[in-house]
């Protein structure tokens, strides 16, 4: 079974891992130009290797570290501002730009998109500008790099440990986090700048810089490079130190920014491997706009650079090489920014158009897959890294789940009542489907569980925990017990009269009811409905002890098979009030976020 959120993830790990093999098989492709230098421009590789790598380390760990923090602070409002969002276009570019810029990642922008669209509360017209506006959100990243505030790096990462481990206010430790995280990029950019600077005057190197000058090898460098490590924001801080060397210059910059943002496309197609129709459309959005942008600029390079060198801060004092590593990072970012910003606004005109393309180009499946039913529609690898938006995909799970616990129970008082074996059969199969949802939902939240939680998120994850097994269970008892109970009313040849149909049939529209709400609750966080589920059990009672009553009084009746009736009837009544159970324990789950306690108790 394809299950859709068991992806690939370009996590740390991956990255540096990925990064380190790629760095030493240029080394091992370079060093016969290299080893060709004369005995003069002999350097100290050992040393410079481990400064280079070192400095990688720490620049990529920092980005990761401040990319955590932003996420668990500010996730859950940006998932509150995505979902709030009108059919206008350019509000939903500005607000993809602004959600991209606080979380770090226009991977996690483009699916949240695709669950709402997948929850039916977003056309694909309606995500095609947030996915534009997304692109500029992570151009931040590149202006926050290229400021030289080196020297106040070790500062920060000083500040920030002290309010990581001196506070134990949550949110000023993912505050002391992120500037930490932010200083370490500072210092892992300073010591592989420190570690660049001897190639300066090591001919061979320069001789490979010079292939950069061709527009498009930087262009296939980068996208290559941005493909495999899944980061477009790491590509580009690389670029940027290298330029504060004056290792490449401004057009070389723009061509490798331009590879970046091809690159990062990849990881949107991965996430959409396995995923509805809306996932991978929504992929090919992104990747044709990025595509588009870069074939559109490519011919207006130079033009381009002539721009960024007029508009950003300028520095004759200097000359050579020295001017251009001043100069030249704050140029590539501010070239990286207006080429997102003006492709937005050249096709967000266009959002309507792009979305009949890209449904032309990828067309609904004229049969479901079998499979399809079965998986997870909206558990997503890609946001585990943002516990709060990660624990609300799972509410929306619990309502995928409960559609077919709510199909069985609808389905299985006619079976039992008048229903035969084949019907009663097919409602125990779909057990099988909600343990197959059950358990990708259980995994999913073990990977949450493995992740730096708050308070409120720890809440939240203990409720839900509680809501999935308590809907599981409902599911058991339609199995191993309602439809048992159909079974033996088969095999005893009992017949159940109309009157007592009736009671039966009017319990069970309540159960249904019950359980209905419980769902609704649970997938919304809903505590008004939980209280109602809850508020139900006087009236489940009543009903329960006057179903009692006329099974009693049915069972001095003269009818065949009296005796066994009333324990088939009365066991009916009995399971249905267990399942009342579970769904009143569902609706508490929602009150474990301590706002209540006597609800949830």
């Amino acid at each position: 079974m394809a299950t859709s959120y068991l992806l690939p993830a370009g996590n740390l790990r991956n990255r540096m891992l990925i990064m380190l093999i790629i760095a030493a098989a240029v080394v091992v492709a370079a060093f016969p130009v290299l080893a060709a230098a004369s005995a003069e421009q002999k350097m100290a590789w050992g040393t410079m290797g481990m400064q280079l790598f070192g400095g990688l380390a720490l620049f990529l760990f920092g980005m990761e570290q401040m990319s955590e923090s932003l996420k668990a602070v500010a996730g859950e409002r940006m998932k509150t501002i995505l979902a709030r969002l009108t059919s206008n276009r350019f509000m939903g570019a500005a607000t993809g730009a602004f959600v991209t810029a606080i979380i770090q990642s226009s991977s996690v922008t483009t699916v949240l998109v695709v669950g709402f669209i997948t929850a039916g509360l977003m056309s694909l017209s309606q995500s095609v500008g947030i996915i534009m506006g997304a692109n500029i959100g992570t151009t931040i990243t590149a202006q926050i790099v290229a400021f030289k505030i080196t020297k106040a790096a070790l500062l920060m990462v000083g500040v920030g440990f002290t309010m990581l481990f001196a506070s134990r206010n949550e949110r000023v430790k993912q505050y002391g986090t992120m500037l930490m995280g932010l200083g370490l990029v500072f210092f892992g950019m300073s010591v592989m700048s420190d570690a660049m600077k001897p190639l300066r005057s090591y001919q061979p190197f320069l001789d490979l810089m010079i292939q950069m000058e061709n527009p498009l090898v930087g262009i296939l460098i980068a996208a290559g490079f941005t493909g495999l490590i899944q980061s477009s924001s790491a590509t580009t801080g690389i670029v940027i130190v290298m330029a504060s060397q004056g290792f490449i210059t401004l057009p070389a910059g723009i061509a490798l920014a331009f590879g970046a943002n091809i690159g990062t496309c990849v990881t949107a197609m991965l996430a959409s491997i396995g995923k509805p129709r809306e996932a991978v459309r929504a992929a090919a959005v992104h990747v044709l706009f990025n595509v588009a942008g870069v074939i559109i600029w490519f011919f207006f390079i130079p033009q381009l650079a002539e721009l960024v060198a007029w508009m950003s801060p300028s520095h004759p004092e200097l000359t050579g090489v020295d001017r251009l590593g001043a100069e030249t990072p704050r140029q590539i970012a501010n070239a990286h920014t207006i080429f997102n910003v003006a492709n937005t606004i050249i096709f967000i005109g266009f959002t309507t158009q792009v979305a009949r393309i890209v449904e032309r180009m990828i067309p609904d499946r004229e049969l479901e897959d079998e499979v399809t039913g079965v998986s997870a529609k909206y558990l997503d690898i890609e946001l585990l890294s943002t516990p709060s938006l990660a624990i609300d995909r799972v509410r929306l799970e619990v309502l995928h789940m409960g559609e077919t616990v709510q199909e069985m129970l609808k389905e299985i008082m006619p079976a039992i009542l008048s229903g035969n074996r084949e019907t009663l059969k097919e409602i125990r199969d779909k057990d099988d489907l909600v343990d197959l949802l059950y358990a990708q939902i259980i995994d999913y939240m073990g990977r949450i569980s493995k992740r730096t939680l708050t308070e409120q998120q720890t809440n939240e994850f203990m409720g839900l925990m509680e809501a999935v097994t308590a809907l599981e269970n409902i599911g058991d008892t339609i199995e191993t017990n309602l439809v048992v109970l159909g079974n033996e009313r088969i095999e005893a040849g009992v017949s159940i009269s109309k009157p007592t149909r009736k009671v039966l049939s009017d319990f069970h529209l309540v159960i249904e009811r019950a359980l209905d709400t419980a769902i609704q609750a649970v997938s919304q966080g809903n505590q008004e409905a939980a209280k109602l589920v809850i508020d139900m059990k006087e009236e489940i009672s009543k009903l329960a002890d006057s179903a009692a009553t006329h099974q009693a009084a049915r069972l001095v009746a003269e009818e065949p098979n009296r005796i066994p009736a009333y324990t088939i009837e009365i066991d009916i009544i009995e399971k249905q009030k267990r399942i009342y159970y579970f769904a009143k324990r569902m609706a508490k789950s929602v009150f474990t976020l301590g706002e209540d306690p006597e609800m949830a108790a």
